[in-house]
Formats: structure tokens, sequence, C-alpha cells
């Protein structure tokens, strides 16, 4: 019963993104961003998780941008092609170091970046499908980001979950894999559960 909720929700809010414009896209963006640098984490962070955009998904480019300027570390998931829905987490130094790679989503290039076993990063932004003001976070149904959370590496970041404020819904179903996320993140509001 929780899979054919969770499909049903899934297929919902990628209906409701994929009809956003480009200019509604950026608007949301820049006020996503704009709570992100609010945040402890963000501002003190020496590492950082953070995602490429793609489909309508909150654009934290400009936050990878400032990373980049800071000197901090950024991290990106590249998934394994020889290990369907594991990812590893690998560091890239500037826009040019990243490759397109599976579902054709911007990866760091393998052949410039190797893969970061040691990396403990104070923060993670990353996507979902959809989120709940507890915390619970409804992903694209691989269970990629599960299983990255779920690393011991993880255990002492702060995960942000980013979204459109339509993206926050009431309830998501969940499973007990499923990681939630420490504070969700919407273009209008951060929510800590």
């Amino acid at each position: 019963m929780e899979e054919m909720e969770k499909t049903t929700l899934r297929k919902r809010l990628m209906e409701r993104r994929a009809a956003l414009s480009a200019d509604e896209v950026a608007r949301a963006s820049e006020g996503a961003v704009s709570l992100i640098r609010t945040l402890y984490e963000w501002k003190n962070a020496t590492e950082a998780l953070l995602y490429w955009p793609v489909r309508g998904e909150i654009d934290l480019r400009p936050l990878a941008a400032e990373l980049w300027r800071r000197g901090c570390r950024v991290l990106f998931p590249r998934c394994r092609p020889d290990r369907p829905g594991e990812m590893d987490l690998a560091c890239a130094a500037c826009e040019d170091e990243m490759t397109p790679g599976a579902f054709s989503i911007l990866e760091p290039d393998a052949t410039k970046c190797p893969a970061e076993d040691s990396c403990r990063p104070q923060i993670a932004l990353i996507p979902g499908v959809g989120f709940d003001r507890q915390g619970n976070r409804l992903g694209f149904g691989g269970g990629y980001y599960d299983r990255l959370l779920a690393r011991d590496a993880m255990r002492d970041t702060l995960i942000v979950g980013v979204g459109h404020e339509f993206q926050l819904v009431d309830r998501v179903p969940t499973q007990p894999w499923d990681k939630p996320v420490h504070v969700v993140c919407t273009d209008e509001n951060l929510w800590r559960p």
C-alpha cells in the first residue's frame, strides 16, 4: 500500500514540477538559495555535498560557485556504473570538472575527480520529489540517496532536503529504510522537524 501511495504522489509532484516555466524555477531557486545561506552549517562549512539540478529542481549552482570561491570542498554524488542504486561522492573544484553521467545528470568526471572515501561534509543539500514536515523524503524510487545517507560518513552531517514549496506535503509514505532529512528548505520556508 505504501509503495502505491508513493508512486501516485511521486507522479503528481513530478508532473507539477515539469510544468514549471524557467522563470518560475529561477524565482523559486533564488528564494531557496537565500534561505540556505541563513543556516549556521552553511556559513561555516568547509566541506559540503550538493546536487546538480535537472528537470525543474531547485538550482543550487550559485551555492556551488560560492563554495568554490570560499575554498571549500564541494562534493557531488556520482552513480556507480557497475552497482545500480549506489553512488560515490567526489569532489569537483569547478564546473569544468562536471560531465554528464547516469540519467544525463552532471556529476564529477571520474577521470579528474576520484571517489572520496574519507569525506565528512558538514552539510548536505539533497533533492527530492516530495517532503513532509516530519522530515520524510520521497525520492525518485531507486534508493540512491537512502543508501548514501545511511553511510557512517553522513552521521554528523546536517541533511537538508531542497524543493519547491508545493513539494512540501502533509504526509510522505515511508518504509523502514527511508532516510529522513533534518531540515526541509523550499523557496518560501525552512522547516526543522
